[in-house]
């Protein structure tokens, strides 16, 4: 393991888990990458790091936000309560989203810089805010995008919240729109109430490289709107990118982030060299988060072995400079005839690659429910029980519960439920792909 910073920057660290070990003729080499940064920002700093950061918030003003009307209410508190968290010097504004998207503060096509005043002046404009037209998502994004990119701020942020289903703008648009966001600013995005699309939202946050998360109780929308300002204003370092290389003959075959949450990278790749490639990962704060990485090598004799990844965290550098190197690490292969050796799993691999089927399972198995398919839809979400029962992913397995009955959580067996709450369906659906990580001994 190595690590590099510049001084006042957090620290990168990566460490590689995995069993080197491979049968002769094996290729495929399995790893988990565990990416450390610390002593960035603090809760205590109230004002923001060198770089900046600049953020938007988006609010659904859509006719439905009024039924209830404390949807309408608990986004206007939530909304102030975010902009008092925004650290002194913070760039920010606010936009009403409907069929079209307004500047709700400061209506200038700029962002303001926080402070004691500017934060009083938007918090008095949020009183103005009110329900009334339809919803087309990519025109906030849009907007959003075009406020950040005025902005020489390093962390760039969106905070998007939605009540209904993106029904005023024709699905490839808003498709467009994330491929053109995209790596220009991150964005979490929230669905509050239960008439929106679990798969909407979770694509803006996946596209965006954010959160997304269900508010079923508008009451519950300040206490996450503060906590995700709180987690964007520790954010230190923006646009990290995960470089693999890999020697002559050798592919990679995909990187997924499977902790905090699952997230597939392996689409995003942008190539760096002939045998180096660049996977996104966002801002980043104080944290850890883990990838699996699979590289498929060429088949070789016992005794041989090689570097079969170099796995480094990268930042941009300024411009005409190369990217300054945070972190690196190796990933090994190795050929041996000890079956033992060759057929051990690594404790972190095998961890979260049940992870992921975790997830998978969920999905799969909550859209058997909906298409009708009760056994379809018992055997996937009686494996997602199994699954979450032996890593220990209780948040999971409470939700899971709600939606089946568990006969048997070690075996798997679970009776679907007759009758399932709206909201506690999309939150295991929302929800799913969030992770546990390994268990200490």
């Amino acid at each position: 393991m190595a690590n590099f910073a510049k001084p006042s920057a957090p620290r990168f660290s990566v460490e590689v888990y995995q069993n080197e070990f491979l049968s002769e003729g094996a290729r495929d080499v399995h790893a988990i990458v565990t990416v450390t940064s610390t002593g960035g920002a603090t809760a205590t700093r109230t004002t923001v790091a060198p770089g900046g950061a600049a953020v938007v918030i988006m609010v659904d003003c859509s006719g439905s936000m009024e039924y209830p009307p404390d949807k309408m209410r608990g986004a206007r508190e939530a909304t102030a309560a975010a902009v008092d968290t925004l650290r002194d010097g913070t760039a920010f504004a606010v936009i009403d989203g409907t069929h079209v998207a307004r500047e709700v503060y400061p209506r200038q096509g700029r962002l303001a810089i926080a402070d004691a005043t500017t934060r009083a002046q938007a918090k008095e404009a949020l009183r103005g805010l009110s329900s009334g037209g339809g919803t087309a998502i990519g025109t906030w994004l849009r907007l959003a995008d075009g406020l950040l990119r005025g902005s020489t701020a390093a962390i760039r942020h969106g905070i998007l919240l939605t009540d209904g289903r993106n029904e005023h703008e024709d699905p490839a648009v808003l498709r467009a729109t994330l491929d053109a966001c995209a790596g220009r600013f991150t964005c979490d995005a929230r669905g509050v109430g239960t008439d929106w699309e679990v798969k909407e939202v979770t694509g803006i946050a996946s596209a965006l490289l954010g959160t997304a998360d269900i508010v079923a109780d508008p009451a519950r929308l300040t206490e996450d709107f503060t906590h995700m300002m709180e987690k964007v204003m520790g954010k230190e370092v923006a646009d990290v990118s995960l470089r693999l290389w890999t020697p002559v003959g050798a592919e990679v075959l995909y990187v997924k982030q499977v902790a905090p949450a699952v997230q597939d990278l392996t689409g995003r790749r942008t190539e760096a060299s002939p045998r180096a490639g660049d996977y996104p990962t966002g801002s980043w704060g104080d944290e850890s988060r883990e990838y699996h990485v699979c590289v498929r090598v060429p088949g070789a004799s016992v005794g041989q072995e090689m570097l079969a990844a170099r796995a480094a965290l990268l930042m941009p550098g300024a411009p005409g400079e190369d990217p300054a190197v945070l972190a690196q690490g190796l990933v090994r292969a190795v050929w041996t005839d000890d079956l033992a050796a060759s057929t051990a799993i690594n404790p972190q691999v095998a961890h979260y690659t049940g992870q992921a089927e975790l997830a998978q399972a969920i999905q799969q198995g909550l859209e058997a429910r909906k298409l009708g398919d009760v056994d379809g839809a018992t055997a996937k979400l009686g494996r997602a029980v199994q699954l979450a029962s032996s890593s220990g992913n209780a948040d999971t397995a409470k939700l899971l519960s709600k939606v089946v009955d568990v006969v048997d959580a070690a075996a798997g067996t679970v009776r679907l439920k007759a009758k399932v709450a709206d909201a506690d369906e999309m939150t295991l659906e929302t929800r799913s792909t969030q992770t546990v990580r390994v268990r200490k001994s």
